[in-house]
């Protein structure tokens, strides 16, 4: 099978997959809004905040976990997703924080100042939302010819430190019952994981190419 046959197949059926959760957030806020039933519970910024937050951190995993994916299974089609679930992991993040300003605060910058200066987890979330807005930005061709493919790789490792800080905004975030925190927090090291021996083991391997045979 080609790449492209899955491509054709797997990107529409994702980028709706990764749409239904804000249009069903969305459907729910109509239905509060016009007095019908609806699943936002007693206290609805509470419940669009973790909600939203939670899609950004579920898309941002999956931004990591399609390169050992793609190594698993020996083809190169899954890192073609990337853009499309990296962007969601910005919208979904960039409604987090719409949610947070508008429906909590009502906008009050003051508070919100107030909030980021003595609340470690908001400064976390601003940090990784600061962090993805450039990626978001350089994610088409274009970024990269501009940028240089060197530089834009550079660039977009800023993802996994964007990893780190949004598990550890939520890992602030979470009162009582840690356990869900958690898990999203194993999922990420395991991913960071990953990484590593496979870097060290293919520098050992230049290293000792450079240096050639050992002499006995």
């Amino acid at each position: 099978m080609s790449n492209r046959a899955p491509l054709a197949i797997g990107k529409p059926l994702l980028f709706l997959a990764l749409a239904l959760p804000a249009l069903w957030l969305v459907w729910q806020w109509l239905a509060f809004a016009a007095g019908a039933p609806h699943h936002l519970g007693f206290n609805p910024q509470e419940t669009s905040n973790r909600f939203s937050g939670l899609w950004a951190l579920r898309c941002l995993l999956l931004t990591l976990a399609l390169r050992p994916f793609s190594q698993a299974i020996g083809r190169p089609w899954p890192l073609a997703l990337r853009r499309m679930t990296g962007l969601y992991a910005f919208a979904y993040a960039l409604m987090h924080l719409s949610s947070y300003l508008g429906l909590d605060l009502l906008f009050d910058w003051k508070t919100f100042t107030r909030d980021l200066l003595e609340r470690p987890y908001i400064g976390f979330g601003m940090a990784t939302l600061a962090l993805l807005l450039p990626l978001a930005l350089t994610s088409t061709r274009r970024a990269v010819r501009r940028l240089g493919a060197r530089r834009w790789l550079a660039l977009h490792r800023l993802v996994y430190i964007a990893g780190i800080l949004a598990v550890s905004h939520f890992l602030l975030l979470a009162k009582g019952d840690l356990r869900e925190a958690q898990i999203y927090a194993a999922l990420i090291a395991g991913l960071l994981l990953l990484r590593i021996p496979r870097r060290y083991f293919l520098r050992d391997i230049r290293g000792q190419r450079a240096q050639g045979p050992a002499n006995g």
